[in-house]
């Protein structure tokens, strides 16, 4: 083991300055494991925002520390996934490490028996959406949206290694949620990605059914409607100074695309935005992580090199 790798082992939670909030927040250790000479861990906490006990999953690559925090890229699943899905499969824990970033996965909704749930897949527990649900009895807990964009970051860099220099990406209904976040928080997040998102919810059966159980009957006229977390409404009311680099993969044999995903309704809001985003159709691929594995490794070098603006290391060319 190399002496990075060796002191990234001993890194020990909280040894940044703590904030407000980490005075207030404990976490607990649930898991540990070593892979490509970081640190893949799981905690759980109290949340503020879901008013439940949270999961979430973090990759520190080799050599993070106090003295040299990395970036970090949050990572959103999609339907009926946990924080586990994405980090066990997805492969990207390689190239996290040759780069230099941490990765965080958070669960995809509160959970537990208080927790209001469904018997479908594709809503309540699993199946958050990541919004703030206004509707009974959805709304004591499902909060993900705040969770997500307020609460995880900063607890993240409260009580690991980390910078403030972060991205975003997900998959399917997490993609949804990576592209919808960053629209709305320009400002916080360098670029976003997605594989497979389901961009125009407000059009799809998973994005109505989510959002009329979750927001309740949709007002266009009311700020708070359904178009607040719609990527196609939201990339056609941004403005040029609120623009940041996007990418999306999308699978051209993905079972889910005509009817849940509509990319291309995506394509032509960019196409008359001018907005940056680049959509690949990918021949062959559907909606499975065979996709997202065989392609995470060109999201991660996305990423890393608009965190460094393009300063790549030459592993994550």
């Amino acid at each position: 083991m190399s002496n990075q790798a060796s002191n990234q082992a001993t890194i020990k939670v909280g040894t940044q300055v703590p904030n407000k909030l980490a005075n207030k927040v404990s976490i607990k250790q649930v898991s540990s494991a070593k892979a490509f000479d970081g640190l893949h861990q799981q905690y759980t906490h109290d949340s503020t925002s879901t008013n439940c006990n949270m999961h979430f999953a973090i990759y520190l690559p080799p050599g993070a520390s106090t003295e040299h925090p990395v970036p970090v890229l949050y990572w959103l699943s999609g339907l009926t996934c946990t924080d586990e899905n994405f980090m066990q499969k997805a492969g990207a824990l390689k190239y996290a490490a040759q780069c230099g970033m941490a990765i965080v996965a958070p669960d995809t909704s509160p959970r537990g028996d208080a927790v209001a749930d469904d018997p479908a897949y594709d809503f309540g527990q699993g199946a958050g959406f990541y919004v703030n649900a206004t509707q009974a009895p959805y709304k004591q807990h499902y909060q993900m949206y705040d969770y997500v964009v307020d609460e995880l970051p900063a607890l993240i860099e409260a009580n690991f290694p980390v910078s403030s220099t972060k991205s975003i990406s997900g998959h399917s209904m997490g993609g949804h949620g990576a592209l919808m976040i960053a629209l709305r928080n320009p400002h916080a997040y360098v670029c976003a990605s997605a594989f497979s998102p389901i961009v125009n919810p407000l059009q799809c059966p998973w994005g109505q059914k989510a959002f009329n159980g979750y927001l309740g009957t949709n007002d266009i006229q009311d700020s708070a409607g359904w178009a607040q977390y719609d990527t196609c409404a939201l990339m056609q009311q941004a403005q040029p100074e609120q623009y940041i680099p996007m990418l999306v993969s999308q699978g051209e044999d993905d079972s889910f695309l005509d009817e849940q995903l509509l990319t291309a309704n995506l394509a032509a809001v960019a196409a008359h935005k001018e907005y940056p985003i680049k959509i690949e159709w990918l021949s062959g691929y559907d909606h499975s992580y065979y996709f997202i594995s065989s392609f995470i490794e060109h999201h991660i070098g996305f990423h890393w090199q608009k965190m460094h603006q393009g300063k790549l290391s030459k592993n994550c060319d």
